[in-house]
């Protein structure tokens, strides 16, 4: 996808290098530290995306938030942080080629989604693209590599260890810039559900659900969130690539929980799903960039009332 180097006023928060550092989920205490002991285990069975299901544990838990699979921890408030003084994006997004890349595919859903919420008269508050590496902190508790990039509503902030571009390419092997791309577009799309409230109902059903229930719901959440990615890419088609559909495909078929629970532990667990099966993931993404209009993303089918 060819896309124009990323605007410079872009809100952007670099954690590498600094030490990162586990505090308690949500204000409590040690829970991160359990987290930390139980992720060999979980990552073998489910993959990097199923470590957030341990976490929405210990979220629920300690008063914080639920996280809901590897996208996007749940609830909150959906107001972003403000912008931490000194930043500077050029500096942490010119580091090497996987931040630029980054960078400058949140730049474009940033301004893509500004202008379409100007479109409809509602008012759009930018995200923060936060850079980490291997262990990181972010307004949800501790960010840990094996997690894959996720969204934290309570500081509007997307997370990323970008070597998880490497892990796409080389063990989901779902490589090309469009599925870097699609990475970033998902998450930018969580932000829109937090703006507009979505995510919170979701949250309150969820804590009235039981687990399989709140497991669809979750499902539904991640799924929009591809339609989203879809919508970002149909609004910038002129920008596409005659391969770039083909990329996304690969990898939204690559992340589906099905393809990943067999190939992890050799068997499907439906119930377990947090974010939908491969075809399920393919076809909301396509919807999204079929028609360009997040009004068609609606996956949830009347569960939010």
């Amino acid at each position: 996808m060819r896309l124009d180097d990323f605007d410079p006023n872009i809100n952007v928060e670099d954690q590498r290098g600094s030490g990162g550092g586990f505090g308690g989920f949500g204000g409590g205490g040690g829970g991160g530290g359990l987290l930390l002991a139980f992720l060999p285990m979980v990552f073998s069975r489910f993959g990097c995306f199923g470590v957030a299901v341990l976490a929405g544990i210990f979220f629920l838990f300690s008063g914080g938030l639920q996280m809901v699979g590897g996208g996007a921890p749940v609830g909150g408030s959906g107001a972003p942080a403000e912008r931490r003084a000194g930043t500077d994006a050029a500096s942490s997004c010119t580091i090497d080629a996987a931040s630029k890349a980054a960078c400058n595919a949140f730049s474009s859903a940033d301004k893509t989604w500004a202008a379409m919420f100007a479109q409809n008269g509602k008012q759009f508050q930018q995200p923060k693209l936060v850079f980490y590496s291997g262990n990181g902190q972010s307004g949800c508790g501790a960010a840990q590599s094996a997690m894959g990039p996720f969204y934290c509503p309570s500081d509007a902030g997307i997370y990323l260890d970008t070597s998880f571009f490497q892990e796409l390419a080389q063990q989901f092997r779902a490589s090309g810039d469009f599925a870097q791309d699609y990475v970033i577009a998902h998450e930018f799309g969580h932000h829109i559900q937090n703006l507009l409230g979505t995510s919170d109902r979701v949250a309150s059903l969820q804590r009235r659900s039981s687990e399989v229930d709140g497991n669809k719901l979750s499902v539904m959440l991640e799924l929009q969130a591809d339609c989203f990615a879809g919508v970002w890419a149909a609004k910038n088609r002129d920008r596409m690539d005659a391969d770039d559909l083909a990329e996304g495909m690969t990898a939204a078929r690559a992340i589906g929980d099905d393809t990943l629970q067999r190939e992890m532990q050799g068997r499907v667990v439906p119930d377990s799903f947090t974010h939908g099966t491969s075809e399920q993931r393919m076809t909301w993404l396509k919807r999204g960039i079929d028609t360009g209009d997040p009004g068609q993303c609606d996956t949830f089918g009347g569960a939010l009332g």
